[in-house]
Formats: C-alpha cells, sequence, structure tokens
C-alpha cells in the first residue's frame, strides 16, 4: 500500500521537543518543513521554499512533488499558498557557478526561511544537510544535560533556528512535501517565463534538463547568461 507524509515527525517534535516552553513562551512550537528544486538542470535558478502550516483545515493530497502530477502538484500549490505561511528563496546560476550547487542550495533554504512571515522554532529540512542558519538538537527522549541545553539557547540568538535534517523527508513530513511543491512549481513557473524569451530551448519543456533535445538546442543555438557555466556539457562550450 502506497504510504504519503504526515504530520508524524512535527508532532514528535511538538510532544518532546525539550526546549519548546523556553523557545514558545506558552505558544505553540511553530515548525516550517524547507525542500530546494533544480539541481540537476543545466540552466536557470535552484529555488527553495519553506511552508509552515497555519492549521490543521482539510488539505487536498499533498505528496513528495517528484510523485505527483503536474495537475496534482498545480492544485497543491495554490491550497499551500492560500492556506500556509511560504517562504520562497533562489540563487541564481551566476551564485551557483561561485558557490557550487551544494553550498547554493543552502543559500538558498537560508532565504527562504528568511522569506517567512514569522521566524519558526524549529525546520525539518529534506536532506541530510541544513543551512548555516541551523543548528542541530535532540529531542528530550535525548537526555540532554541541562549544561547543554543552556549552551543550545545561548546559541539561538540573532537569526538562528533549531532544525534537523530528514533524508527522503519530502516522502515522510508533510511540511517538507509542501515545501517541495512551492518550490518544484516556483521554479517551473520561472523557466516557463524564461522559454517565452528562449524559446529555441525548449525549457518550458525540459525545466533546464539535459535532455537530448536540449542538448542540441545547446549545440546549435550555444549558451545564454541563464546557463550555469560551471556544469558540463555548458563548460565544454566556454
Amino acid at each position: 500500500m502506497k504510504s504519503f507524509p504526515t504530520f508524524d515527525i512535527e508532532n514528535e517534535i511538538i510532544d518532546n521537543f525539550y526546549l519548546s516552553p523556553l523557545v514558545t513562551h506558552d505558544r505553540e512550537l511553530i515548525i516550517a518543513g524547507v525542500d530546494e528544486a533544480g539541481r540537476g538542470p543545466l540552466c536557470g535558478p535552484v529555488v527553495a521554499a519553506a511552508v509552515i502550516f497555519k492549521s490543521d483545515a482539510q488539505y487536498p493530497q499533498i505528496n513528495d512533488s517528484k510523485q505527483m502530477t503536474h495537475a496534482q502538484r498545480s492544485l497543491a500549490y495554490d491550497w499551500i499558498m492560500e492556506n500556509c505561511l511560504v517562504g520562497i528563496g533562489q540563487c541564481s546560476p551566476v551564485e551557483i557557478d561561485e558557490l557550487n550547487i551544494l553550498h547554493a542550495s543552502m543559500l538558498a533554504m537560508k532565504r527562504a526561511i528568511a522569506d517567512l512571515s514569522k521566524k519558526p522554532d524549529f525546520c525539518l529540512v529534506d536532506g541530510n544537510r541544513m543551512p548555516d542558519n541551523l543548528i542541530s538538537a535532540p529531542l528530550r527522549k535525548g537526555n540532554i544535560s541541562s549544561l547543554a541545553q543552556f549552551d543550545y539557547i545561548s546559541q539561538m540568538s540573532g537569526n538562528t533556528i533549531i532544525g534537523r535534517a530528514v533524508v527522503k523527508g519530502d516522502s515522510k513530513s508533510l511540511s517538507i512535501a509542501a515545501a517541495s511543491i512551492i518550490a518544484k512549481e516556483t521554479r517551473d513557473k520561472i523557466m516557463h517565463e524564461l522559454a517565452a524569451q528562449f524559446p529555441q530551448y525548449g525549457w518550458d519543456k525540459n525545466a533546464g534538463y539535459p535532455t537530448a533535445a536540449h542538448l542540441q538546442a545547446i549545440k546549435e543555438f550555444g549558451i545564454n547568461q541563464h546557463y550555469r557555466k560551471s556544469y558540463k556539457p555548458v563548460k565544454d562550450l566556454l
């Protein structure tokens, strides 16, 4: 039977997070899911999204964006934008070339979190890495010492937020899955807009990924400012 992401991880944090009384000051813990889209394409930005569910309102079927059709993602995108708090960040091809795609993805996530209208107490991030504005902290069941608790509290000044990286999080956490949908749909919209300016590359169909038709178009028409010049085969054309 096919499983879908749930709020189980979010609920575990709410139930067991040992810093919650100190962090939240007797209010509900604010948890954001964070994900990115566009690491693999040869062109266009890498886009990240952060999503906070505002209530337990009925939501459409939300899944890892890669497992959804465009029609399903579009429906979910509209619902999330209307019913959740959403932050979006991106890094340009120039930044990707300067930083490398891993660090650019982390920076896009950091920008997405900063773009939220409310600062989250805790971020769940898809993958095995977190942006540098997040610090890792165990749950209460980790039997953390009181000294370590105060060490974490001292690190929470400024823009630092506590977080957890979740491998394949978009298939486990509903918050991360929602972020994956926003990131994917936002990036696709950007590539459709760019395709109107440069129709010869078919970006509205390939989203910048190295399909056979896209590679042929690059050979025929060359590259422009939207390409990632550190990526092969683009780099080979310079």
